[in-house]
């Protein structure tokens, strides 16, 4: 007898999952796609609040294939997920959290999708229930796009529908090394790799859960796996993509979500020692990976934060960060007849801080907010940046009797 590949793998790592799992599977069996086209493999991680015994009476009951794999705790989520990769046999593969549940026509949208368009990756769209979710990428619904011309690159999570031939045909995995971040690396992989992203933008197809206890993996660990994670991301980048443009809009992701937060109104409370080891774990990423290109893209607070890592300057970051946990509003100083706004946070124009008006220049994104700008042709902080290295490069190909060498 010839057995049908399932359309679906849905692949859920549990630990301590009670009583959570149970509207998870509640909301698997409940899916509208034929039950005979999915299949579940659930991985239990040494849990001891009945976790497992769940699962396999829900595998007796189930109308769709289950298969339960118990074993002893790994520590985190990527050794169940690949355990449970190992295992799958559909053409795509959804990974599911066990504290977390599906609309009920998620699958059969998400598939549909990914057939329709040829497309190897699905985004379905996020609602948290107790807990914030990603808003940016769900403006509208998305037949196909990739990382560079959309916002998927903030929603990095597992929670995608993944063609299985794309993440077998590249060997991809999740990182096991990692204890936080693990699978935004392996999204961004995926984006990179594949043929197409969709995104389901008009139905609610993740449930993102909030658990009562607090135990989520996303809010645990030491600020250094935060660094760790950054790292491992701005690494991949840079190795899949060539520098320029397309390399610094991935870059943003990073700098902005993974390392931005650790010099926030968190940086006031660290301990000294804290902040100084902070700035030392900063510094190689800076040197290696923060460029113009990348600060251009991010808002005035965000930028000037960045640069005051970059030049190891915690004295000048401590008052900037007092200035926006205050949640005050930056003055607006408007040039050139309104088409330049700087924005007056701490330290700007102070000689004995030395910061460039330029990190202080709002991009039109951010100055239309203020009175009496107006879009021209006055330098945007790229702009200036460009011209800058211009001219840097002509200098450096003058002979010395004054006329441009050949070049």
């Amino acid at each position: 007898m010839t057995v049908t590949q399932p359309d679906v793998s849905v692949i859920i790592g549990a630990y301590e999952a009670m009583p959570y799992l149970v509207e998870c599977l509640a909301s698997v069996e409940a899916q509208t796609i034929d039950s005979a086209r999915i299949e579940v493999i659930a991985v239990d991680d040494g849990s001891t609040d009945g976790t497992g015994d769940y699962l396999e009476e829900f595998a007796a009951r189930a109308p769709m294939p289950v298969t339960v794999i118990r074993q002893e705790n790994s520590g985190g989520p990527s050794g169940p997920r690949n355990v449970g990769l190992d295992k799958a046999a559909g053409r795509y593969v959804f990974f599911l959290d066990a504290d977390d549940r599906l609309g009920p026509e998620a699958l059969e949208r998400m598939v549909a999708m990914a057939d329709e368009n040829g497309t190897d990756v699905v985004l379905g769209k996020v609602e948290g229930v107790n807990r914030n979710a990603p808003k940016s990428m769900w403006g509208k619904t998305l037949k196909r796009t990739d990382v560079y011309s959309s916002n998927i690159k903030f929603t990095l999570s597992a929670q995608k529908l993944f063609r299985r031939a794309l993440l077998e045909r590249h060997g991809m995995r999740f990182d096991e090394s990692l204890w936080t971040g693990e699978d935004a690396l392996f999204t961004m992989e995926a984006y990179l790799r594949a043929d197409g992203v969709s995104v389901v933008a008009d139905y609610t197809c993740y449930y993102l859960v909030g658990r009562e206890d607090g135990k989520h993996v996303t809010k645990s660990g030491s600020y250094t796996l935060r660094f760790d994670s950054a790292r491992a991301l701005m690494k991949l980048i840079a190795e899949m993509v060539p520098a320029g443009s397309k390399r610094d809009v991935l870059m943003v992701r990073p700098f902005q979500v993974t390392l931005l937060p650790q010099f926030g109104p968190v940086f006031l409370r660290d301990t000294e020692e804290v902040q100084r080891n902070k700035f030392e774990l900063a510094k190689p990423l800076m040197d290696a990976h923060w460029n113009e290109g990348v600060a251009h893209r991010l808002k005035v607070h965000e930028r000037l934060r960045l640069h005051l890592v970059a030049q190891q300057r915690p004295d000048l970051l401590k008052d900037v960060v007092e200035f926006v946990k205050a949640k005050r509003q930056a003055a607006a100083i408007l040039e050139k007849r309104g088409t330049r706004v700087y924005l007056v946070y701490p330290h700007f124009r102070a000689k004995k801080a030395g910061i460039p008006d330029r990190i202080y220049l709002a991009e039109p994104r951010e100055a239309k907010a203020f009175l009496g700008w107006r879009e021209g042709t006055a330098d945007s902080f790229l702009r200036r940046a460009l011209r800058k290295a211009r001219r840097t490069l002509l200098s450096r190909n003058v002979t010395p009797g004054g006329r441009a060498a050949a070049v």
